[in-house]
């Protein structure tokens, strides 16, 4: 079964067709993703569009019992792998580009479907290009109304910059100090270099005040007091930078052994290439660009972070 984190189905999807799909689609897709049947990926971005998520140009046309899509997606992660894909396309090229967009179920066997791994800075390659040539989309795979697409997308992405804000901060996580501890080898005796020390101390309660604010936000939430909103951009925003700091430290505490590329002696580069894989993150799960949000040009650590948490 897959990880939860990686779980776009469960994280993501499955929140939207309990709100915008049908009943059979529910019937049909939400039990497989409740226990892992089914590995969905996402089909959002598009190469030619950058941040204007809107702009997309994967086109959907109805031929009677179903659409034909053409296209491509870019930085699908994981579709190589996967089963299924949650698809935004164009549906009325006439309409403004938001109205015109419709929210398609898409099965990765299809006739026309193929995928192109694409290398990353870290060496690995969990994202792929998706390309779409003449592919038939049954009707009945369309969430929600024709052309009505952008209120669905909108609604996932709350849920999607919730999963990676989250998915940054959980109990199964090594602690730094503990990491700092197993690097450096030492026991009960404080961190030798006061810097790190300091840096490390620092990172563990920003962690600590972080999961009590996501604790305080669902708690609310459960007791009906309004949604998660806008806070979700502002946790993923912090959720992100807690963890490209996070993977920093730990190149820093494993010293010469953190910028090892590859080799046993290294375990393959893993920490240099989880660090740089950090870098990613400030990318992924960003918001709309007609719906974006200013946040301060600063540095690390954000001056505005105990207003935020407390």
């Amino acid at each position: 079964m897959p990880l939860a984190p990686q779980q776009l189905g469960l994280w993501m999807l499955g929140p939207a067709l309990l709100h915008y799909g049908s009943e059979a689609q529910k019937q049909q897709y939400l039990p497989d993703i409740v226990y892992g049947k089914v590995w969905w990926c996402q089909g959002y971005s598009e190469p030619g569009a950058g941040s204007d998520l809107a702009g997309l140009q994967t086109r959907a046309e109805q031929q009677g019992p179903y659409y034909l899509v053409n296209g491509s997606k870019i930085w699908t992660s994981y579709a190589d792998k996967s089963d299924m894909i949650f698809c935004l396309v164009r549906t009325n090229p006439e309409a403004p580009k938001h109205a015109g967009i419709s929210f398609l179920l898409i099965d990765m066997e299809s006739e026309g479907v193929s995928t192109q791994p694409i290398k990353l800075i870290s060496g690995k390659s969990p994202f792929c290009q998706t390309f779409f040539d003449n592919v038939k989309v049954p009707i009945e795979n369309l969430v929600g109304e024709e052309n009505g697409g952008w209120a669905v997308a909108k609604y996932l992405l709350q849920h999607e910059r919730d999963m990676i804000g989250a998915s940054y901060i959980n109990e199964g996580q090594t602690p730094l100090y503990e990491i700092a501890r197993r690097a450096l080898g030492f026991e009960n005796t404080p961190l030798p270099d006061p810097v790190l020390r300091q840096q490390v101390a620092q990172h563990q309660m920003d962690i600590m005040a972080f999961q009590l604010t996501l604790d305080r936000s669902m708690d609310e939430m459960k007791q009906g007091q309004g949604t998660m909103g806008a806070k979700s951009s502002m946790y993923k925003y912090l959720g992100t930078e807690l963890n490209k700091l996070r993977h920093e430290l730990i190149v820093a505490l494993h010293g010469f052994e953190g910028l090892g590329w590859e080799g046993e002696a290294f375990q393959e580069g893993k920490l240099v290439r989880d660090y740089l894989r950090t870098k990613a993150n400030s990318i992924e799960g960003a918001l709309p660009k007609s719906n974006s949000i200013s946040f301060p040009n600063t540095s690390w650590p954000c001056p505005g972070l105990s207003f935020l948490f407390f």
